[in-house]
């Protein structure tokens, strides 16, 4: 009885938070804003230095471009938009696990919407003389990559939210471990473009999974370590 009472506050905590972020961020609109702006600028820029994209390796390296940049964006104030004073509040009142995951499921939303958005406007612009067969799939990968991009960012954020220069320390820290993610999620989602069969990707596909996987597991675990600090 007592553990299904714990298991009810905990996920109490984590809905609270999750809808307090997203109230937050449907009041001030300012992150959403920018990063929609971000997204026309770069989809613009790229439509008026290349017009037609004949490769799909360059279709699908620009469109991931254009989707981790915009991550760094929206994700790099996950904890650096929280003063000081509600922090000390949260550490009194909320369950550190239930803080981090509620962080990660917002940031997760937020960036499959604008992952989704990037591919429809850069697909629109870009990609009518690339049809990808295989859609269902391209947006599997679009999903899971953005996921794990948004939790290893959220990690990163947490750590970096304890420095002096916490943007700076978000790239310092978040690219080089971002990089075997970042890699795979391409060579799957360049297969998928090319029309390539489910058993010469899916590897790359699980990987993807379990890379996700091990960042929320990590990020769980450690979370409540930092958050005492």
């Amino acid at each position: 009885m007592n553990s299904s009472h714990t298991i009810q506050g905990f996920s109490t905590q984590v809905y609270m938070l999750l809808w307090k972020e997203i109230k937050i961020e449907f009041r001030n609109r300012n992150t959403l804003n920018s990063i929609l702006l971000y997204v026309f600028s770069t989809v613009f820029i790229c439509y008026q230095s290349f017009s037609v994209i004949p490769e799909v390796t360059v279709w699908n390296a620009l469109l991931w471009i254009i989707i981790l940049f915009s991550s760094v964006n929206a994700v790099s104030k996950s904890f650096q938009s929280e003063p000081p004073a509600r922090h000390y509040y949260y550490y009194q009142l909320v369950d550190p696990t239930a803080l981090v995951i509620s962080k990660i499921l917002y940031n997760a939303i937020l960036l499959l919407l604008l992952s989704a958005l990037s591919f429809g406007i850069y697909s629109i612009v870009l990609g009518s003389h690339i049809p990808i067969s295989q859609l269902a799939a391209f947006m599997l990968v679009l999903s899971i990559g953005s996921i794990g991009i948004s939790s290893l960012l959220t990690m990163v954020s947490a750590i970096a939210s304890r420095t002096g220069n916490a943007i700076g320390m978000i790239s310092v820290l978040g690219f080089p471990i971002m990089i075997p993610l970042l890699i795979t999620i391409i060579k799957a989602s360049k297969l998928i473009a090319d029309g390539i069969s489910w058993n010469q990707y899916a590897k790359y596909v699980y990987a993807i999974g379990g890379i996700d996987m091990m960042i929320i597991a990590l990020s769980v675990i450690l979370f409540p370590y930092l958050w005492r600090e």
